[in-house]
């Protein structure tokens, strides 16, 4: 059994890590930490694992964290980069649910999360944990990077096309929507149901977080830089995301078979399904899975490509993810316990 660590579990993605984790037949959940929650029963706070889950939250150690196999961080950002270092002296394997080791540029990530980052010299010991594209790096990873949510789902959209060059990378566009969930467990007025309840809106317009990490991946794609004008949108639904991808086919590709390229590119791809045409992916379709479906079209036939792609936030885009990759680096089946249907209704 893998002995698993989880540092900061009571949000949402702490919650997801731990329903996961504990189904997993190949995981043993030995230490749980959060210092605000320290000496309370997890089931305390998560009736749903009540049965399921005999631990109490406990403060930070690191002594306890080291005797762990692999150990999830998920934190707010800047958290773990205090413990992260010397867990890897230790020789154990990390994956961190933040945004703290995704991007390789220490300014732009300072620039763009305001701190100053505390661990610049284990930022290149990091590998950005998205399986369908850094599958072989991560088998041998100690650090991982799990992506952020928009990222996962940005990234797989556009990859088939980028990778192939069929389109322009100076000029890509990313309209996407997510759940209420996103934005985390903590109290905010803007979340409130009455608030987000029968609504839509945009946030973020003139700059998100996530858009650093998104050009960057891209960029890796591609092998220069890219433009990408990305707009949230926040749904009004508990989990979920849906992006809506935009992109001008270069001249000489105006032939290509935008559904075949897709489909060859991920027919191997355990956890990305693409659909028939026609067919258009919707967020009930992988709640609470760790599925991405994505379809791919060329309204009236022109130039312009749409891609649409449906997520589970807290899955695919956090915690399913996290342990995809858990199962890659401890040399698991990838896709053991996280093979799981989509919830319907």
């Amino acid at each position: 059994m893998i002995k698993i660590g989880i540092v900061g579990g009571t949000g949402y993605t702490g919650v997801e890590l731990l329903r996961l984790l504990i189904m997993h037949p190949q995981a043993e959940i030995t230490v749980i930490t959060s210092r605000q929650e320290a000496g309370r029963a997890v089931a305390d706070i998560f009736p749903n694992l009540r049965g399921h889950i005999d631990l109490n939250f406990s403060e930070p150690d690191t002594e306890v964290l080291a005797s762990c196999d692999v150990v999830f961080f998920a934190t707010p950002h800047g958290v773990a980069q205090a413990s992260v270092p010397e867990l890897l002296d230790r020789n154990v394997k990390v994956i961190d649910l933040s945004a703290d080791f995704r991007i390789r540029s220490v300014p732009l990530w300072e620039q763009w999360y305001g701190q100053t980052h505390a661990c610049p010299e284990r930022i290149g010991d990091a590998v950005y944990g998205l399986p369908e594209v850094n599958r072989e790096h991560i088998r041998k990873a100690q650090l991982i990077a799990c992506p952020g949510c928009y990222p996962t789902s940005v990234l797989l959209g556009f990859l088939p096309l980028l990778e192939r060059g069929l389109i322009d990378p100076g000029d890509l566009v990313a309209n996407a929507a997510s759940g209420v969930s996103g934005a985390g467990r903590q109290a905010s007025i803007p979340n409130l149901l009455a608030e987000s309840s029968d609504n839509f809106k945009a946030y973020g317009v003139g700059g998100h977080r996530h858009l650093p990490e998104i050009e960057q991946g891209l960029a890796d794609i591609v092998g220069s830089a890219v433009s990408l004008t990305f707009v949230p949108h926040l749904l009004p639904i508990i989990r979920g995301i849906h992006s809506t991808l935009y992109a001008n086919l270069i001249n000489e590709n105006a032939g290509v078979d935008v559904q075949a390229v897709f489909e060859e590119r991920y027919q191997d791809e355990p956890f990305v399904d693409v659909l028939p045409p026609g067919e258009h992916p919707q967020t009930r379709s992988v709640r609470g899975s760790n599925m991405v479906r994505i379809a791919v079209a060329r309204p009236q036939g022109r130039n312009k490509v749409v891609v649409m792609v449906a997520e589970d936030n807290l899955v695919k885009g956090a915690s399913g993810q996290a342990v995809q990759n858990m199962n890659i680096v401890m040399g698991l089946p990838e896709t053991l316990g996280l093979d799981a249907p989509a919830l319907l209704p």
